[in-house]
């Protein structure tokens, strides 16, 4: 591994949301709080998943290993729906074997959860500004029973629908993961089919906007409402079956891997540069 200390780290670090921002184990503290002398990144480019591999402080044989967290899933430190990071064996067999059977599963369930959770706020901010908006329509009147100018309620449905879109891409982010987990045909709502089907239209109509604005030029404002509003009543309206069929269909325990490396321990790791 390369010696890489903490005022190094943090630039890697900045900008982004990782273990010095969300994990509350071992790892995360050693990050906020100790020169790391040695680590590494290990990256799947298939899953994205990014871990950070270190010595564990005032171990010679231990490390610790964490994972950022994926693209637009910022989260605090100790976030609840953050897996803790652990501590490896310097056995290589076995390390492998903790991170395969004990760490990915949990993270797995970690970012399906903060997904799932992440949509559910989502949808609950737009349907509380709707219901809003509806009372405004209905009455005529701002919250406060000031009469509303139809001039002014115009300006607050552009408002509401601007807002809306822009909450919106949260479930074009993390929607089309979870929909292909759900499988309605074995949960106890099997009838959620046809919701979900319709949620999944909604998405791909969504996505088609999404990349008509930021590939294809200038999507005028109205038009951009007018093509927005469908997808998200879609979400509205069928939200609560996604939910229930998301959060039971959490990403599973891997099956166990063998050991096949020899027990040995890792050889401790060198300087990257060494003096005379």
């Amino acid at each position: 591994m390369a010696r890489l200390d903490r005022d190094l780290l943090a630039p890697r670090l900045a900008g982004r949301p990782g273990p010095l921002d969300r994990d509350s184990g071992e790892l995360g503290r050693a990050v906020q709080s100790e020169r790391i002398p040695y680590a590494a990144l290990l990256t799947d480019m298939v899953q994205g998943t990014t871990l950070l591999f270190i010595e564990r402080p005032g171990r010679q044989l231990d490390y610790l290993v964490g994972a950022f967290s994926p693209e637009g899933l910022e989260g605090g430190y100790g976030d609840p729906h953050a897996p803790r990071s652990i501590v490896l064996p310097s056995f290589p067999g076995r390390a492998a074997q903790a991170l395969t059977d004990r760490y990915l599963p949990a993270y797995e369930q970690a970012v399906h959860a903060r997904q799932t959770a992440a949509i559910a706020a989502v949808l609950g901010d737009i349907r509380s500004e709707h219901d809003t908006w509806q009372a405004m329509n209905a009455s005529g009147r701002y919250s406060d029973a000031t009469p509303l100018s139809a001039a002014a309620l115009g300006a607050a449905t552009e408002l509401f629908l601007d807002h809306a879109w822009r909450r919106f891409l949260t479930v074009v982010d993390h929607a089309p993961a979870l929909l292909d987990r759900c499988q309605p045909a074995n949960s106890p709502w099997p009838d959620d089919a046809a919701a979900l089907s319709r949620l999944a239209d909604a998405v791909i109509d969504a996505e088609a906007l999404l990349d008509e604005i930021v590939h294809g030029g200038s999507v005028p404002e109205q038009e951009r409402r007018a093509r927005a509003w469908p997808a998200i009543e879609t979400w509205l309206t069928d939200g609560q079956p996604f939910l229930r069929q998301a959060r039971i269909s959490a990403p599973h325990r891997r099956p166990a891997l063998p050991v096949t490396a020899p027990a040995r321990p890792l050889a401790a790791a060198r300087p990257a540069h060494r003096g005379p």
